[in-house]
């Protein structure tokens, strides 16, 4: 029986992404929304349709979730949703993943955990890139250890990524607030787009990176509760936006920052200037994940990166391949789980693989 997956925000750069990454590795029957009944420009081929619903129609959206075996939450930005889509797949019984990127949403979907295992529905939630591909290359790094001790986590990105403008609103209200960060094994509070750091990443080689509040901050300590420090940093290529992005963090006024409008506004100006210089950065992705700990007493530090030439491809790939896995009945994990309590190493090495995405890793 064909599977039927239903994408929501699949109008989107993201959304479509993981829309081509399923048809090209799935035989499911796809439908993707969007608030416009404009279909033109969108990956509509064999076996996908396009529906259109906006989120707040909360009878046609339970519909919709009720007709489907797989839900893909891909319409952000997440610091402004509910997990009213989430209660909906619980309570219809249909599987879930999101490409959720906030820890506010991510400490609301992680309340519905119980409700999740009496349904029996898995749900992952933070695949992607980062956060996604990024939290298993952790796990791949913990586990080569007696005990883990530090995650350092850095991230880097071409130009717009190759993404939309949703994105970059993710950036923006990223800014607005410090956050908690866990550092030599208790909570403390962060700003962001601070302390910048120069970090070598494949393709990229040396750049600037800056803490950068990410739901791995938060999930990754309980995942591995040895561990005593998570660093989250993020930063652009080329390195200009970065300053670029500091004065917005540190420089523009607060009361300024948190009005909607001024978001919308830098927005689009910064996916102006980034459609401008693509062509000379690219749209690439890069993600370094360094996990210090201790083997047979001795202490070493566990490195893995991975390069990607679109990062809204890499996160179709990222969430494309635990819905895949879901699908296929290969993840089967009742309960509300981050993608690094969710999928083992042997899954992630071996689906990596079907996309060609290589991780390159070293121990010392």
């Amino acid at each position: 029986m064909t599977e039927r997956v239903l994408i929501l925000g699949g109008r989107g750069r993201i959304g479509s992404s993981v829309a081509q990454d399923l048809a090209a590795h799935t035989q499911a029957k796809i439908t993707i929304t969007g608030r416009s009944p404009e279909t033109h420009n969108l990956p509509l081929g064999e076996g996908t349709q396009y529906l259109t619903l906006d989120l707040a129609e909360v009878d046609k959206l339970r519909d919709a979730i009720a007709n489907s075996d797989l839900v893909v939450h891909c319409a952000g930005p997440f610091h402004y949703r509910d997990a009213n889509v989430l209660k909906l797949c619980i309570e219809q019984g249909v599987n879930y993943v999101d490409v959720s990127d906030h820890r506010s949403y991510t400490t609301k979907a992680l309340s519905y955990h119980e409700d999740a295992i009496a349904s029996g529905i898995t749900a992952v939630i933070n695949t992607g890139i980062f956060p996604g591909i990024s939290n298993s290359m952790v796990r791949q790094g913990v586990e080569q250890f007696d005990e883990a001790e530090k995650i350092k986590l850095y991230y880097i990105v071409g130009g717009s990524g190759g993404a939309g403008i949703t994105v970059m609103r993710t950036t923006f209200l990223g800014l607005q607030h410090p956050f908690e960060a866990w550092i030599d094994g208790k909570w403390q509070t962060v700003k962001p787009y601070s302390e910048r750091e120069i970090v070598e990443f494949p393709h990229f080689q040396r750049n600037g990176v800056y803490w950068f509040d990410m739901p791995e901050t938060f999930t990754l300590p309980y995942a591995f509760p040895s561990v005593k420090t998570v660093i989250t940093k993020f930063g652009s290529f080329p390195d200009y936006y970065n300053h670029l992005t500091w004065m917005a963090a540190h420089i523009f006024p607060k009361s300024l920052m948190q009005r909607r409008g001024m978001i919308e506004f830098l927005s689009h100006v910064s996916h102006t200037m980034t459609d401008f210089t693509n062509r000379f950065s690219g749209i690439g992705v890069a993600v370094r994940s360094e996990v210090t700990g201790k083997k047979n007493g001795a202490t070493g530090v566990y490195t893995s990166t991975v390069y990607h030439d679109n990062a809204a491809v890499a996160t179709g790939c990222g969430t494309g391949t635990v819905a895949q896995l879901i699908l296929e009945g290969k993840l089967n994990k009742p309960g509300v789980l981050p993608v690094e309590n969710a999928l083992s190493t042997d899954l992630f090495t071996t689906i990596m693989a079907t996309r060609k995405i290589k991780i390159e890793q070293s121990f010392l």
